[in-house]
């Protein structure tokens, strides 16, 4: 099997089971050769177990995994390339950033002043540059996590694996890393697979997301696709909050939803397709409402459901209790299976 051109990472058929419990099975995925590739899904899915075989950590029961044409079924985990980062940043505590990063490249041999230059190019990218001579403890996890990341490209990796890097630091500080992250893997322009369980992480640094359920991919493709087109109930679930409005109760209380002959079990709308206008004639009634800085979130009961819906915080006031028309467009609708 060779590789696909512009695919830096091919895997097919990889099944992967503990004492008889399936971790993994059937696992088809394959990783551009600058793509950003988010691994998402909840706890137990398997997205960690399937990063670890990627890396040569543990080995899978069947299944190939080829990189640029090459087998990696019999390369170690230290002669496949990859730059690797954890959760818990694992810094050598006794080195300084500068020597942090530049471990690699002195293991590897390379030339004093090519490390140098190096490490000065990746500390000015990730803006540690007035850093460079502190030690792991005099930074925050913010800062930590920017030297693990400098240490990961610095040995210019065939791909990078990242696990949960940014879940044991706060929101901010999480959100401004996504921004430096995402710029940080355009400019070097390395393949990147990422491990996630937050759907709003996947969204904001993924070209595709694959989200994981029970050891199988449910769906893969862009951020969009599947949070505009979920074909699961567990995808629309898993990627954000949703109305799943089940097929027989469409056809006797929403025949409007209905377009063409809709293939599902359930239909799957979004809350801020959902149209809300005050009605004082209106058949539907707010049940309460959240104000969440730029947006409300309604809960709002309609033909003998409960729906939920966002408005922008700016648009009309409503109260519990006030009546309000509903309008949802078929167009709107995401038919899902389960």
């Amino acid at each position: 099997m060779s590789a696909s051109p512009g695919m830096a990472l091919q895997i097919s058929g990889l099944h992967k089971s503990f004492d008889g419990f399936v971790a993994l099975e059937h696992i088809d995925l394959s990783i551009g050769a600058e793509e950003f590739v988010c691994l998402l899904g909840p706890s137990g899915c398997g997205k960690t177990t399937l990063l670890r075989i990627i890396a040569g950590l543990l080995a899978a029961d069947r299944g190939r995994l080829m990189l640029g044409g090459r087998d990696l079924a019999t390369v170690p985990a230290r002669e496949r390339g990859f730059g690797i980062v954890f959760q818990s940043y694992s810094l050598f505590p006794h080195m300084t950033v500068a020597q942090n990063v530049g471990y690699g490249l002195r293991i590897r041999g390379a030339p004093a002043p090519q490390i140098e230059a190096r490490v000065a190019e990746l500390l000015s990218l990730v803006k540690l540059s007035a850093l460079a001579q502190r030690h792991p403890a005099q930074l925050s996890g913010g800062q930590q996590q920017r030297v693990a990341l400098a240490r990961a490209v610095a040995v210019d990796p065939a791909l990078i694996l990242l696990d949960e890097p940014l879940s044991a630091l706060d929101a901010k500080v999480r959100a401004e890393l996504r921004h430096e992250l995402r710029e940080l893997q355009r400019r070097l322009r390395i393949p990147t697979l990422m491990v996630t369980h937050d759907q709003e992480e996947a969204m904001a640094l993924a070209d595709t997301i694959v989200c994981m359920n029970q050891g199988r991919i449910e769906q893969q493709g862009t951020p969009q696709q599947l949070y505009l087109q979920p074909r699961t109930r567990f995808v629309a679930d898993f990627m954000g909050h949703g109305n799943l409005l089940p097929r027989d109760w469409v056809c006797e209380a929403a025949t409007e939803l209905l377009r063409g002959d809709p293939i599902g079990d359930a239909a799957c709308v979004r809350p801020e397709r959902v149209v809300l206008a005050p009605d004082p004639h209106g058949d539907s009634r707010v049940i309460d409402l959240s104000f969440l800085g730029n947006l409300r979130r309604l809960r709002v009961s309609w033909r003998g459901r409960e729906l939920l819906a966002e408005l922008p915080a700016a648009g009309p006031a409503l109260l519990p209790g006030d009546a309000v028309s509903v309008r949802i467009a078929a167009a709107d609708c995401a038919w899902v299976a389960g």
